[in-house]
């Protein structure tokens, strides 16, 4: 099958569809993250928290700190946009947003991994949880990255 190539835009319109398209994603992951981030800053003042182990209590920092750089790393798409708009540099805007926004997708895989790991050794036991961990990593990575690029690298050949 042959797909249509293009879509006649100007470098500008290119620009505009590609910051809407990047918002929307965002809005979408953000709203996960925030939720997820929330409830990461609530463990240490349940009653069950004081009776971590060192190690459970390091994972659960680690995750807290990675999910405060997943919001930090999506929240920046937007105030990138805002700092830099009115400047006539909404391609490059949109190329660096969307850097973000995917080094945002990589810490949001971090902390969901961390979370994981911190619930499931608590869950089931210290040996098992991060087979299982690995194992949703893998998913993760293949449904996130994985896919995409096979997509990418199989539809968009020059013919």
């Amino acid at each position: 099958m042959i797909w249509p190539r293009g879509r006649h835009e100007t470098e500008e319109e290119r620009a505009d569809r590609r910051w809407t398209e990047l918002l929307q994603e965002v809005r979408v992951i953000q709203t996960g993250v925030q939720i997820l981030f929330g409830f990461l800053l609530t463990v240490v003042f349940t009653q069950r928290f004081a009776s971590l182990s060192t190690a459970d209590r390091t994972i659960y920092v680690i995750t807290l700190l990675l999910g405060a750089s997943t919001t930090g790393a999506l929240v920046g798409t937007v105030t990138f946009h805002r700092l830099v708009a009115g400047h006539r540099l909404k391609p490059q805007t949109v190329l660096w947003a969307a850097r973000l926004a995917l080094v945002g997708v990589v810490l949001l895989l971090a902390t969901v991994a961390s979370a994981l790991l911190l619930i499931l050794r608590l869950a089931l036991n210290a040996e098992a949880a991060p087979w299982v961990v690995a194992v949703l990593v893998a998913w993760f990575v293949g449904c996130w990255f994985v896919l995409p690029a096979w997509v990418l690298r199989r539809y968009s050949s020059s013919e």
